[in-house]
C-alpha cells in the first residue's frame, strides 16, 4: 500500500472543500476554471509498473479520484472544465519515483495508455450525472508536448456529445531559452521557422473541430527575477499564431508577471502586450480581421528575421565552392554561428559578422566571426573549422592552425589540431569538441604526426568580440 492509499481513496473533505470555495471565488467573478491533476508525487508512474495489479490500483485510484469530483461538482456550469490530467500522460506513465518496478511500457504502449486513461475519463464524466453530461472536458495530449501530441499515435477519444472535446498543451520552445537561464535571446529566421511550423502542425485538431487550450506557455523569468532578451518578440509572435489558428492561451505565471499584491502587472511593456490583445480592445473587430491581422504581424516578423539573417552572413553556399568558416557555439549556448558540417551562412545569432573565405588551392587564409553588434560570446561549447566541399573540390586537403586568436591575442594551443571529414563532403578542424574523445579514423596532418592529437585544442575562456582562426591549407600532389 502507498502512501497515496487509505484504504478506499477518498479525498480528504476539508481539501474538497477547499478546492470548491476557490472555485467559487473564480466562477463568481466570470471567470472560468480548470480543474485537473498536476504531477501529485509522480504516482501516474503506477501506470508502467511490471504488476499488473499496481497498474490495476493506478487505474482505480485515477476513476475514484474524477468520481468524487464529479459528484462533488456535477451541478457547476460550463464555467467549469475538468482536465483529464497535466503532463502526466506520456513518458510520465514510467516513473519509478513511486513504483520501482515501473518503466515496464514502450513507447507505442504509452501512447496506448494514455488513449486508455483518457477515454476512461470521458466516459466516467459523462455517466456521473448533473451537468456532467455535456460539460466541456479537456483532454491532455501525450506530455501536453504539441510534437508528440501531433503523433498519429495520439488519439482523441470518442464523446456521446458532439463539439464538447478540448485538446490540452503547453509550449515552451525552446526551452533552453523558455524555462531556464541559458539562453537569452530569441527571434532567428529558425526560431520563427519552429513556432510557426508548430503552430499550424497543432492547427490540425481545429480542423477536426476540437478546441485547442494552450494551458501553460511562457518565457519564464529568470532566477533572478528578470526577464530575458527579445520576451516581448517571442510572446507576440506567439500570440500572433493563436489568434491566427484559434487557439486559447494561457500564460503559466507564478508571481513572476502579474504581481498580486499590487494588482499589477510587473513590466509596463508587457502589460501594454497584453492589454492590446484583450477582450475589450478587439471586440470590435471581426473574427476574420483578428487573424488577418495576425498573419499580417507574423509575416512581417519573419521577414525582418529573414532580412537580419542577411546581415553579415559572409559568403552564400554554393556546391561549387570551397568556403571556410568558424563553426561556433558559445559556452552559455547564447551566440552561435552555422554550427554543424553544412554550410548555412542565415544559421547565426542576430548581429553576428561572419568573414569567410573562398578557398582556392594551396595557401594562407583567414576566417573571423565578429560579435561587436551582437551579445558576446562566453567561452565555447563547440568550435571547429569547417571548409565545405572540401572533400570533393580538394581531396586530401590538409589544414594546419597557425592561430587561433580572440581580440587579436593568441590562445594557447594544449595540443595538435588534425584534419578530417565526418561526411565525406566537409572538410573540418576541430577546434574545442569535448564530445570526440579519441583520434578518428582517417585524421591528418602535414607530417603525419598524430601523437599530440586532439580535438580540443583552443579551449576560450571568457566573453570577447572577435574570433580569429589563421591556417595554411596544403592539396597533397
Amino acid at each position: 500500500m502507498s502512501f497515496y492509499e487509505d484504504g478506499d481513496y477518498t479525498i480528504d473533505p476539508a481539501y474538497l472543500d477547499r478546492v470548491e470555495e476557490i472555485v467559487n471565488y473564480a466562477i463568481n467573478a466570470d471567470m472560468y476554471v480548470i480543474i485537473n491533476d498536476h504531477w501529485d508525487g509522480s504516482w501516474w508512474g503506477m501506470f508502467g509498473s511490471a504488476t499488473e495489479e499496481t497498474r490495476e490500483a493506478a487505474m482505480e485510484m485515477y476513476k475514484s479520484m474524477w468520481s468524487q469530483i464529479a459528484e462533488r461538482f456535477k451541478d457547476y456550469s460550463d464555467k467549469l472544465i475538468f482536465e483529464s490530467a497535466n503532463e502526466e500522460l506520456g513518458d510520465r506513465l514510467n516513473d519509478k519515483d513511486v513504483a520501482q518496478d515501473s518503466g515496464s511500457l514502450s513507447k507505442s504502449e504509452c501512447y496506448e495508455m494514455t488513449n486508455k486513461i483518457n477515454q476512461t475519463f470521458v466516459d466516467l464524466i459523462r455517466a456521473s450525472g448533473g451537468n456532467n453530461d455535456k460539460r466541456f472536458l479537456l483532454i491532455a495530449g501525450y506530455n501536453t508536448d504539441i510534437t508528440m501530441t501531433c503523433n498519429n499515435k495520439f488519439k482523441m477519444p470518442t464523446d456521446t456529445i458532439p463539439n464538447k472535446l478540448i485538446l490540452s498543451v503547453h509550449y515552451y520552445t525552446p526551452w533552453d531559452y523558455c524555462g531556464v537561464d541559458s539562453l537569452d535571446q530569441w527571434g532567428s529566421k529558425q526560431d520563427f521557422e519552429e513556432m510557426n511550423s508548430c503552430m499550424e502542425m497543432l492547427s490540425k485538431f481545429t480542423e477536426q473541430g476540437y478546441g485547442v487550450i494552450i494551458g501553460e506557455y511562457g518565457v519564464l523569468p529568470k532566477k533572478d527575477g528578470s526577464y530575458k532578451g527579445d520576451i516581448e518578440r517571442w510572446t507576440n509572435n506567439f500570440l500572433d499564431n493563436c489568434d491566427y489558428y484559434n487557439f486559447c492561451p494561457m500564460l503559466w505565471d507564478c508571481s513572476g508577471f502579474y504581481i498580486r499584491r499590487e494588482l499589477k502587472m510587473k513590466d509596463e511593456s508587457l502589460a501594454k502586450l497584453y492589454l492590446d490583445r484583450s477582450y475589450a480592445a478587439q471586440s470590435k473587430l471581426s473574427d476574420e480581421e483578428i487573424k488577418q491581422n495576425a498573419k499580417t504581424q507574423m509575416d512581417a516578423e519573419y521577414q525582418a528575421a529573414l532580412d537580419r539573417a542577411n546581415e553579415g552572413v559572409g559568403i552564400p553556399a554554393a556546391d561549387d565552392k570551397a568556403i571556410a568558416w568558424i563553426m561556433y557555439q558559445s559556452a552559455d549556448y547564447n551566440v552561435s554561428y552555422s554550427v554543424g558540417d553544412v554550410y548555412d551562412p542565415t544559421a547565426k545569432t542576430d548581429g553576428l559578422i561572419a568573414n569567410n573565405v573562398v578557398i582556392e588551392g594551396a595557401g594562407k587564409y583567414s576566417v573571423s566571426i565578429d560579435c561587436s553588434d551582437c551579445t558576446k560570446p562566453k567561452g565555447v561549447a563547440f568550435s571547429a573549422l569547417g571548409v565545405s566541399n572540401g572533400e570533393k573540390l580538394f581531396p586530401g586537403m590538409i589544414i594546419t592552425i597557425d592561430s587561433v586568436e580572440i581580440d587579436g591575442t593568441p590562445v594557447e594551443a594544449s595540443g595538435t589540431a588534425y584534419t578530417n571529414s565526418d561526411d565525406g563532403k566537409c572538410t573540418r578542424v576541430n577546434l574545442y569538441n569535448a564530445w570526440v574523445s579519441s583520434v578518428p579514423d582517417g585524421a591528418r596532418t602535414v607530417d603525419g604526426d598524430l601523437s599530440n592529437a586532439t580535438a580540443t585544442p583552443y579551449n576560450i575562456k571568457g566573453s570577447f568580440t572577435k574570433l580569429t582562426v589563421n591556417f595554411t591549407v596544403t592539396i597533397p600532389e
